[in-house]
């Protein structure tokens, strides 16, 4: 049986290192985990037992295709806390993580064969995703000099839409107001879709992350549950469209997803008042990035731009390698830290690249910055 030229997207190269790492786990080697981007922590507590109080109240089966109205009125209150934004919960559309709603998103604003702009380095799926649904993902190569974001001269014509995201994944650079507002006009002079991944709000260092919404309701905002929330497996997001979008989407969402799971939105809900939780587990970041800037820096990995937010730092090793992969097969098998390659990012530059994850316990990013020391240090003989 034949499959479709659709279907021939690139792997995602991270998910194929967790299964290298995995193996080696297997064969009963200590791993430490900097390959992905996951919290180590669990779900908060008040999300589990929100979840454990109503699955005894009853069964859990379908809900409306945008999501408990709870959940979504939960959601506009956040916008309020964090950006001072009036937000109709209307506008906002519960989705099966942020992986469903990039599908929605996608599906929504393009017809088969239109050009959608990506900063690169940038976060894999978005291309995979495009190239899936049969529209034409345009790398846009970001430079240092911005940070590893794209600014509105990077930007070829052509465009129907651009998807960029603050913090990035995988810099963890942010756009300020005057960056992200520079980017919206460009795209509004030219009818150009803008699409906001706000992913890693809330886990950020210096100064808050803007949201796109602070300067236009005439963009797709999305953002998740996985991060900041600590519920990656859980699998829910969330999207924010502009009114006139929202029964298109709804549309769409019933016949591609029915809704998203109800007991993950049940536990989104308590997990919303658990803030406190999780302002916690971004004081274990900021140590963390502490400890991975000073020590990366020290060990010979000194080529980067220090992370804003999210909790990966990305750093130009071309003066040890031209090949990022191998590189990393060579850092788990020596080291026994698992690491992701740059090709994930950048196809073009991404063979002298790597990023690190320091989403794990402190004295995870103790033991593995100490591994990692030392097999530079035997590398360099």
């Amino acid at each position: 049986m034949k499959t479709s030229r659709r279907s021939a997207v690139d792997p995602f190269i991270v998910m194929d290192v967790m299964e290298a790492a995995r193996a080696a786990e297997a064969q009963g080697r200590h791993i430490i985990h900097m390959e992905v981007g996951q919290p180590a922590t669990g779900a908060p507590r008040n999300a589990r037992a929100k979840l454990a109080t109503e699955m005894e109240r009853g069964p859990l089966g379908y809900t409306v295709a945008l999501g408990l109205p709870e959940l979504r009125a939960g959601i506009a209150a956040l916008y309020q806390d964090w950006y001072g934004i009036d937000l109709d919960p209307a506008r906002v559309v519960v989705t099966s993580g942020s992986s469903g709603a990039f599908i929605l998103a996608f599906t929504a604003l393009f017809d088969a064969g239109a050009k959608v702009g990506l900063g690169e380095p940038g976060y894999p799926s978005y291309r995979q995703i495009l190239s899936a649904l049969d529209l034409d993902p345009i790398g846009i190569q970001s430079k240092l000099e911005n940070r590893l974001q794209p600014v509105p001269s990077d930007m070829p014509e052509g465009l129907d839409g651009l998807i960029v995201a603050s913090p990035g994944n995988p810099s963890g650079t942010m756009l300020d107001r005057a960056a992200m507002g520079a980017l919206i006009d460009a795209c509004a002079a030219k009818d150009i879709s803008f699409i906001s991944d706000e992913i890693y709000h809330g886990i950020q260092y210096e100064g808050r992350a803007v949201s796109a919404l602070e300067l236009s309701d005439d963009v797709y905002v999305i953002n998740s549950f996985s991060k900041y929330f600590s519920m990656t497996g859980w699998r829910v997001g969330w999207m924010i469209v502009p009114e006139d979008h929202v029964r298109v989407v709804e549309r769409l969402a019933q016949n591609l997803f029915i809704c998203p799971p109800h007991a993950a939105q049940i536990a989104a809900l308590g997990a919303l008042g658990a803030r406190d939780e999780c302002d916690a587990h971004t004081q274990v970041y900021t140590e963390n990035r502490r400890l991975m800037l000073e020590g990366l820096s020290r060990i010979g990995f000194d080529k980067i731009a220090p992370p804003d937010g999210a909790f990966y730092i990305y750093a130009d090793v071309s003066d040890l390698t031209q090949d990022s992969r191998a590189f990393c097969a060579e850092i788990l098998d020596k080291a026994g830290v698992a690491v992701t390659p740059g090709l994930d990012f950048d196809k073009q530059r991404g063979g002298q690249t790597l990023r690190f994850s320091y989403a794990r316990a402190t004295d995870d990013i103790i033991e593995g910055l100490k591994r990692l020391g030392d097999f530079m240090h035997a590398r360099r003989g």
